[in-house]
C-alpha cells in the first residue's frame, strides 16, 4: 500500500447567478478584492494538487476581474449553471486529473475559508481517508467539503440543485466530521445582511 500523500483536487463552484443578491456576487469586494479572489487565492496557497474553477454566469467579466494566474488553475465553464448546483459539480469532476485521490468543493463565496482551514481538512483526509470529511461548527456543517474518488461515479449522479447533501444521509455513518472553532466553514454570502458582515471582517 503507497504511504505517499494522497493528491487532492480543489473545485471551486463558482458558477451562480446569486438571484438574490441583484449583483454578481463573486465580484463583489471584500477589502480590497472581489469575493472569489479571496477564495482562489486562499486554495492557492493551500496544500492542494490542482484547482478547477468553475464558472458560469458572467464568467467573461469574472474571468477579467479576478486574478486567475496561478499556475495549478484550470477554468471550466458550466452553460448549464441555471439547472442547479449538482451540473457545476458534475462539470468541475469531469476535470479532475486521474492522479488525484480526492476532490474538496470550495464555494466561491466563502472568502474567510483560509488555506489553514482548507489544510487542517486535508490533514484529517491523510489521517483517515473517510469517504467524506465535513467541518462543522457547532454542530452546523459547513464548507468545503472532501470527497474521495471512490464515489465520484455518484457524484456524477445527482441532479438539480441537491449538490451532495443526499449522499452525506445514506453515508452518515462513514463521514469524518471536522470541529472548527472558526465561523467562516459555515459564513457565506447569500444575501445584503451576509455580505455586510463579510465586508466587516475585511
Amino acid at each position: 500500500m503507497s504511504h505517499s500523500p494522497p493528491k487532492i483536487c480543489g473545485i471551486i463552484l463558482a458558477a451562480g447567478c446569486a438571484s438574490r443578491m441583484g449583483s454578481v456576487k463573486q465580484l463583489l469586494l471584500a477589502g480590497d478584492r472581489p469575493i472569489l479572489e479571496h477564495v482562489v487565492s486562499n486554495a492557492c496557497r493551500s496544500r492542494l494538487h490542482e484547482i478547477i474553477t468553475v464558472l458560469g454566469y458572467s464568467a467573461d467579466r469574472i474571468r477579467t476581474e479576478v486574478d486567475f494566474s496561478d499556475t495549478r488553475i484550470s477554468i471550466v465553464i458550466n452553460s448549464r449553471y441555471e439547472q442547479g448546483q449538482s451540473t457545476s459539480l458534475i462539470k468541475g469532476l469531469n476535470h479532475v486529473s486521474p492522479s488525484c485521490d480526492a476532490a474538496m468543493f470550495l464555494l466561491g463565496d466563502q472568502p474567510l475559508v483560509t488555506c489553514k482551514i482548507i489544510n487542517t481538512l486535508i490533514l484529517a483526509y491523510e489521517k483517515h481517508r473517510a469517504p467524506v470529511t465535513i467541518p462543522y461548527y457547532r454542530e452546523k456543517r459547513g464548507n468545503p467539503v472532501i470527497i474521495g474518488k471512490e464515489l465520484f461515479h455518484r457524484l456524477k449522479a445527482l441532479s438539480g440543485d441537491m449538490g451532495a447533501r443526499s449522499l452525506f444521509r445514506t453515508l452518515k455513518d462513514r463521514i469524518m466530521k471536522v470541529q472548527f472553532d472558526d465561523d467562516a466553514v459555515i459564513t457565506d454570502v447569500d444575501t445584503e445582511k451576509d455580505y455586510e458582515n463579510i465586508k466587516s471582517r475585511f
